[in-house]
């Protein structure tokens, strides 16, 4: 894989959670995964006794800048800034969330401003963060809003190995997903989608298939009219733009392996339809990407999982498929333009 021109700039996630153990964990297969070089943003001592309850032996240096990083990254993880708390897995706390709140912030500015080639955030507990005046739904939110990018042009993908997928509504209840669809969303959404398809993912003609949201795609008509009424215009009006939109196609077949070689992303229409299979079929190599931005940011497709925090037992496959992830998609923006 070639590798970006600057080092990957990565946040602690809650420092209760599983974040810090495989960020380490992804440093010591730096070599075998071909990992370009990264720097976690604080934790110096959290990440070490992290490693150390993990049973790894982990060299820390801490850093002032990120060419400081490219130099010992290849001996040493590099540790940007003095940030840093205590590593009591499985139980957060305000002062940890505020911790991954200010590590958050600084390796966001530091995207932003064009010293990192790409953002990978750690995974975080979205009440936790609340609770110290984060005013935002989630990271996703967070970091579009400090790249200057509308909420609703920020668009989550969920990529792994054997599937991409795209919600339409995210963190809302299933009753309010029916009256949130739109075609002018469907619309937005794939547009994002199509672009970031071809600028960072380097595929020239995207296929976006789009899922039904009723059982059968509506059975025309008879499970419900959105298919009819929203669904297909919509994928119409992406078809007459020129974008390879299909469907709407019944959400229960859209995964079967069959299927999945005829698009290179499915739109579907609420979060758990784009998350189970996603989960189910790449777990262990998920990552969520935000598309639409400035930047490149990514994130392992899991959360802070406390319940397992400290045991050894959490794979870091997510991580470094994240770090691998924005790694290719930063070099491959680079060339496109």
């Amino acid at each position: 894989m070639t590798q970006p021109s600057k080092p990957l700039i990565v946040s602690l996630g809650d420092p209760a959670g599983v974040g810090p153990e495989l960020i380490a964990a992804a440093w010591l297969t730096r070599e075998r995964n071909a990992l370009p070089p990264f720097a976690v943003v604080g934790g110096a001592r959290l990440l070490a006794d992290a490693a150390k309850l993990r049973g790894m032996s982990l060299s820390i240096e801490q850093v002032e800048t990120l060419e400081d990083a490219r130099e010992v990254f290849s001996r040493s993880l590099p540790v940007l800034g003095a940030l840093d708390g205590p590593y009591r897995p499985g139980h957060p706390d305000e002062d940890g969330a505020r911790l991954a709140l200010a590590s958050l912030e600084k390796a966001t500015a530091l995207a932003v401003a064009s010293e990192a080639a790409a953002l990978v955030t750690g995974p975080v507990a979205k009440a936790r963060l609340a609770a110290v005046g984060f005013g935002f739904p989630g990271q996703t939110e967070y970091v579009a809003h400090a790249c200057g990018i509308a909420a609703q042009d920020a668009v989550m993908m969920l990529a792994g190995p054997q599937l991409r997928t795209v919600p339409l509504t995210v963190h809302m209840a299933l009753a309010d997903v029916p009256g949130a669809i739109t075609g002018e969303l469907i619309q937005r959404r794939a547009r994002v989608a199509h672009r970031a398809l071809q600028q960072d993912f380097g595929i020239a003609a995207p296929r976006i298939a789009v899922a039904g949201l009723n059982p059968h795609a509506g059975e025309d008509g008879q499970m419900g009219s959105e298919e009819q009424q929203i669904i297909a215009p919509a994928i119409a009006s992406l078809r007459a733009s020129g974008i390879d939109a299909t469907g709407p196609h019944p959400a229960d077949a859209l995964f079967a392996p069959h299927a999945r070689g005829n698009y290179d992303v499915a739109l579907c229409m609420y979060h758990d339809q784009a998350l189970i299979p996603l989960k189910a079929l790449d777990f262990d190599e998920g990552v969520n990407v935000t598309l639409g931005l400035p930047i490149i940011r990514t994130s392992p497709d899991h959360g802070t999982a406390f319940a397992i925090a400290g045991t050894g037992r959490a794979s870091a496959g997510a991580t470094v498929a994240a770090m691998r992830m924005a790694a290719g998609c930063a070099t491959r923006r680079a060339l496109h333009g």
